[in-house]
């Protein structure tokens, strides 16, 4: 049985208090595809919101009012959806829709979104560096969009103040099917006095047959410390041929550096994934049953069409 390591403050845990986030937005959403031929993969709805909105809700609720949106070609109506359509407001508030009216204005209120083109896009660790100039030498938060994390689990909240504490990055872990490990980034850990923390010590990127070091997954939230620029400007390409942010943070865990160490919050709540078609439509339907408007009548509705549906096959 391993020991459990103490927690120890760094010099890190010093950097300026966490206010930014970065969020990237330029993959080409393929596994959509016709869909995504001129919408952006982002931008599906999820129930009545794209699903980037409920990244960006989510970094707000967490205090991140500085978002950094790193996109490519073809995003403009990502950018359109979080201004002002004052045409609609006013139209809606002639009808004395004020209900919808808020919802319109809600995207745009009250956050400061900036927006930087990837360019060619070479995987999030290169989206990441994009946002180096935007961030500087701070720590900051980055939110994947494939990963909607439901608003009452607060796991931004738990991961900032792990590393308001320890200093360094901080990564969501979450336990999946050993079945399914080699569809994500993989994490070898080391327990810590407090349960839900671990630290990290190795990552790999899709681990192969008898490569993955546990069943503890990477999922799309993290808490970096700056000094991963540096790190991810020195790796060579990885899987895919592309710039991967775990084998950066897998340089940073491996160093074992004492200013720069890697902790992982081991994450139990509610994550609707969105990555692909069965996924978006097995989070739709979970989100959906849950809404405060939607939920009852669609809860009535699937249990008589599964119902149905059972009989009809069996």
């Amino acid at each position: 049985m391993q020991r459990s390591e103490p927690l120890q403050k760094t010099e890190s845990a010093s950097l300026p208090t966490l206010s930014k986030a970065v969020i990237p937005a330029a993959g080409l959403g393929t596994r959509f595809l016709p869909a995504t031929k001129a919408l952006p993969k982002e931008m599906l709805p999820v129930i009545d919101k794209p699903a980037i909105q409920y990244v960006v809700e989510e970094a707000v609720a967490a205090g991140l009012d500085n978002i950094l949106v790193v996109t490519g070609r073809n995003k403009r109506l990502l950018e359109d959806h979080f201004d002002r359509n004052l045409e609609i407001e006013e139209a809606l508030a002639r009808k004395g829709d004020e209900a919808y009216a808020d919802q319109v204005r809600e995207p745009s209120e009250p956050v400061a979104l900036h927006y930087i083109r990837q360019g060619t896009p070479k995987g999030v660790g290169h989206a990441i560096l994009c946002a180096r100039a935007h961030v500087g030498n701070e720590p900051f938060a980055v939110l994947l969009g494939d990963d909607l994390i439901d608003p009452r689990d607060r796991l931004l909240d738990r991961m900032t103040a792990v590393q308001r504490q320890l200093g360094g990055s901080v990564v969501a872990l979450m336990e999946v099917d050993p079945h399914d490990i080699h569809l994500y980034g993989c994490a070898a850990i080391a327990p810590t006095e407090e349960g839900d923390v671990v630290r990290i010590t190795g990552l790999v990127e899709k681990p192969g047959p008898g490569e993955a070091p546990s069943a503890c997954a990477v999922i799309g939230r993290f808490v970096l410390h700056p000094g991963i620029f540096d790190v991810l400007h020195g790796i060579p390409p990885g899987h895919g041929g592309e710039i991967q942010l775990t084998d950066a943070l897998d340089s940073l865990a491996r160093s074992r550096s004492a200013r720069a160490p890697v902790h992982g919050v081991l994450f139990s709540g509610r994550r609707y994934d969105t990555g692909d078609r069965a996924d978006y439509l097995r989070s739709i339907v979970r989100l959906a049953c849950e809404h405060d408007d939607l939920g009852p009548d669609f809860r009535a509705w699937l249990t008589a069409f599964v119902s149905h549906h059972l009989q009809e096959t069996s």
